[in-house]
């Protein structure tokens, strides 16, 4: 049983290059303590429509969004209950593209498997063929964007180039830690429902989901005769066509944040955040072939967490704990399984390629390389 624990606020300061969540502007995190006020005043719908558009305009997309207070987990099962009447097909490759099929076999849906060892990626033509000899219609796809147990960045434009020829099944993305940090463009691959965690590559506080959705995905929800309450893609755009508003309580200090934050990426501009991020990951990747070698499938990795497979056996344990006393530096153990064998990076958000240096030298300091 786990036994209480007083927070007392005396914490030293750990700049932070873990999978997420990431290192967090002063300015976004000034932003929250704004005076409290109501979630029904205009105020609030001035707030609301403004980081919705904006985000829009950021991720380049005419679709739908919505940006709502939960973690991306809500939408794993959020979009299995409003898309999928029976039958769903998920890959997987590492930890989350399994949660995710998890999550519909929880929810009472027949899942199938399309999965792969850990550290290779989804193919394309591998879903082709299964779409192509199933003896079931398949309501949705699901793939992961970014798999950050692994290290791994799926083709999520190819794979949804194969399932936009079956008109009546839904491709739906997990880029919980890859949007915001790798380009996409979302409407000219199919994707139907697209969501990231905004701790992630967005560089905020956790507590906000951003989801994109497309005209087939909301109109597939309405002819279902059940759907989420709480992530239901039409009561969420319903309710925001009608007010301008979210349909229950938001975390108003969050979204002040995010209204912050947005401006800011806004600003630097989608393909030159998506250019900062693909500079950090090939500096690490570069440094890791050096040191270790990579874990993930070559032509596969991640452009936000880097997944280096530890090939000189140092104890990684006690190297991030070394590197947090002595650096005020925080990174990454594997995940699961691979705890030991691996280690990551997390190089998303605000970071830099000088950031990122300056951590690979703690990091050869602590393991004496």
């Amino acid at each position: 049983m786990t036994t209480e624990r007083e927070y007392t606020g005396d914490y030293p300061d750990k700049t932070l290059y873990i999978p997420g969540p990431t290192e967090v502007r002063e300015d976004v995190i000034d932003a929250m303590a704004e005076p409290m006020f109501g979630h029904r005043m205009d105020r609030m719908t001035d707030l609301y429509t403004t980081i919705v558009e904006d985000t829009r305009t950021f991720l380049g997309t005419d679709n739908d969004v919505i940006v709502l207070t939960a973690s991306g987990t809500e939408f794993w099962e959020a979009s299995t209950l409003n898309l999928v009447d029976e039958h769903i097909l998920c890959t997987t490759c590492g930890n989350f593209g399994e949660r995710h099929a998890k999550v519909a076999e929880r929810v009472g849906k027949t899942v199938d498997r399309l999965a792969y060892d850990w550290g290779n990626a989804v193919k394309p033509e591998d879903v082709r063929r299964r779409l192509e000899r199933s003896e079931v219609d398949y309501d949705v796809v699901t793939c992961v964007m970014n798999e950050s147990s692994t290290g791994v960045r799926n083709p999520i434009e190819e794979i949804g180039d194969v399932v936009a020829e079956y008109p009546d099944t839904r491709f739906v993305v997990d880029a919980v830690s890859a949007l915001g940090g790798d380009h996409v463009d979302i409407d000219a691959h199919g994707i139907d429902v697209i969501f990231a965690s905004t701790q992630k590559a967005f560089a905020m506080p956790p507590g906000l989901v951003v989801c994109v959705v497309s005209e087939d995905a909301y109109e597939q929800e309405t002819e279902s005769d059940s759907a989420s309450w709480y992530g239901g893609f039409q009561r969420c755009l319903d309710y925001y066509d009608r007010k301008g508003q979210t349909h229950s309580t938001p975390a108003i200090p969050i979204m002040l944040a995010y209204r912050k934050q947005m401006k800011h990426m806004l600003e630097e501009g989608h393909e030159a955040r998506d250019r900062r991020h693909r500079e950090m990951a090939e500096y690490t990747r570069d440094w890791a072939r050096e040191h270790f070698d990579l874990y993930p499938e070559e032509g596969y990795e991640s452009q936000t967490v880097a997944c280096i497979e530890n090939t000189r056996g140092i104890d990684v344990a006690e190297t991030i704990e070394t590197v947090s006393d002595r650096h005020d530096m925080v990174f990454s153990n594997g995940y699961g399984e691979i705890a030991e064998e691996t280690f990551r990076i997390g190089h998303m958000g605000e970071h830099t390629v000088e950031g990122i240096e300056t951590l690979t030298d703690a990091i050869e300091d602590a393991a004496g390389l």
